[in-house]
């Protein structure tokens, strides 16, 4: 059963930095695009930033030039630097990526979230 598990959350002051991972586990034949979205309390979840299986990256404007997505092939994982944070920045984030599993089915996977919270 494939899974995305995150870790890397927490408490920062701000214009710190934090930097969140997301490892995909399981028998995957494939992973596609990886992306991270994050939630505020009474808002809608949006899309942070995304990088493609080629490599290519795009951010959401507010984070442009604060936040860099990247990502460990041999690993299967997604990482999201985030640096000068922003009180605006305190959110629950989740991981996605599109993967090709065992059972031929490709899809959308998302982690169960973890939360970063901008406060001094």
């Amino acid at each position: 059963q494939v899974q995305l598990v995150e870790s890397g959350g927490g408490l920062v002051q701000p214009g710190g930095s934090l930097r969140l991972s997301c490892a995909a586990s399981g028998i995957i034949f494939g992973i596609y695009d990886m992306a991270w979205y994050r939630q505020a309390p009474g808002k809608q979840r949006e899309l942070v930033a995304a990088v493609s299986s080629g490599g290519t990256t795009n951010y959401s404007d507010s984070v442009k030039g604060r936040f860099t997505i990247f990502r460990d092939y041999g690993k299967n994982t997604v990482y999201l630097q985030m640096n000068s944070v922003k009180s605006e920045d305190t959110a629950v984030y989740y991981c996605n990526a599109d993967i090709l599993p065992r059972d031929g089915r490709r899809r959308d996977y998302w982690g169960q979230g973890t939360q970063v919270t901008v406060s001094s």
